[in-house]
């Protein structure tokens, strides 16, 4: 009620909602309006122990307002937070407006305009906050990010290939010193709305000030992977990739666009192999000879890095056929 969200005499409804292993998500109702709530949990919801600090919490919402003074409507708008509970509010988003994109793509609806412009808005949030102080003093967690990010993806992988680990550490420790725009760190299909005026971004939970290379490949990543689970799409996930690769670099104006693919191609075959052999692995691969795909065509890349991102998403297709 402190927040004015809900009223005296107007008791609040609550069902909590599926689908994430890191936090718990509320839709709240009242007599007046319909909300969320989410709320981070200290130990994620996997199968190998991961834990993580709570206050990332916080700066997921200042993530989301960041977004949206950078694209207006590029993430939920927050409507309350508080800091000491390590819970915020923000707008409920319905599905007959605002689909997600995985479950768009898992129907085998591809449409590689939509991943163009997921491309030009994370582009255009990364240029409006690079090479700002403000924004790198208010997201310096890197400490979180690694917890989050370059230790259950890159660096637990080594541990299931000895041979790796040396380049895989090198590869985080590279991704560590990067200060240059403000991560979103998750951005994934299951992460994205599909909005009436374009991709709504959620669960910026690993939000950081450092390499926006990153979040490039994280995502680029999920459309070489979902190619394992629609065959008959391969061509419009390829288009998806190149669409969403070039109308992101276009907007890359704070360093040489090639700078930062080149440190993108060496982070996506680390990504790839990590959603098969990390803390992390993508629930739709259960069959071994995949991955055992994915391991031929991620550990060459990995020992020798590519300096293009097309590199990646062209021995990957040779591989499938």
């Amino acid at each position: 009620m402190r927040s004015g969200l809900f009223q005296p005499g107007e008791p609040p409804v609550g069902t909590q909602l599926t689908g994430g292993v890191s936090s718990d998500i509320w839709r709240i109702e009242t007599a007046s309006r319909t909300f969320c709530v989410k709320l981070a949990l200290p130990k994620l919801k996997v199968q190998q122990d991961w834990f993580a600090p709570v206050e990332r919490n916080r700066y997921e919402h200042r993530w989301y307002r960041t977004a949206c003074n950078a694209v207006p409507g590029s993430a939920p708008k927050i409507l309350a937070f508080d800091d000491e509970a390590m819970l915020f509010a923000m707008e409920f988003l319905p599905v007959e407006t605002h689909p997600l994109w995985k479950e768009r793509l898992l129907s085998g609806s591809v449409d590689p305009k939509f991943a163009g412009s997921v491309g030009r808005t994370l582009g255009k949030i990364h240029a409006a906050t690079a090479g700002s102080q403000e924004v790198a003093e208010t997201f310096a967690t890197q400490g979180y990010f690694e917890k989050l990010r370059l230790d259950p993806y890159l660096r637990a992988t080594g541990t299931r290939h000895p041979e790796l680990v040396e380049a895989l550490h090198r590869l985080a420790d590279d991704t560590a010193t990067q200060r240059i725009a403000l991560v979103h760190g998750d951005v994934s299909p299951k992460n994205i709305l599909i909005g009436p005026n374009g991709p709504v971004f959620l669960d910026a939970e690993c939000a950081w000030y450092g390499d926006p290379a990153f979040d490039l490949a994280f995502c680029l990543n999920h459309l070489l992977l979902k190619t394992t689970v629609l065959p008959k799409r391969l061509k419009a996930l390829r288009n998806s990739f190149d669409r969403l690769r070039s109308s992101y670099l276009a907007e890359v104006v704070w360093e040489h666009p090639d700078a930062l693919e080149v440190r993108s191609a060496a982070l996506l075959p680390g990504l790839f192999l990590a959603r098969v052999d990390g803390k992390s692995p993508v629930e739709y691969i259960m069959e071994d000879h995949i991955r055992e795909q994915v391991r031929r065509v991620a550990v060459p890349l990995i020992l020798n890095s590519p300096t293009r991102l097309q590199t990646v998403a062209e021995r990957w297709h040779s591989e499938i056929g």
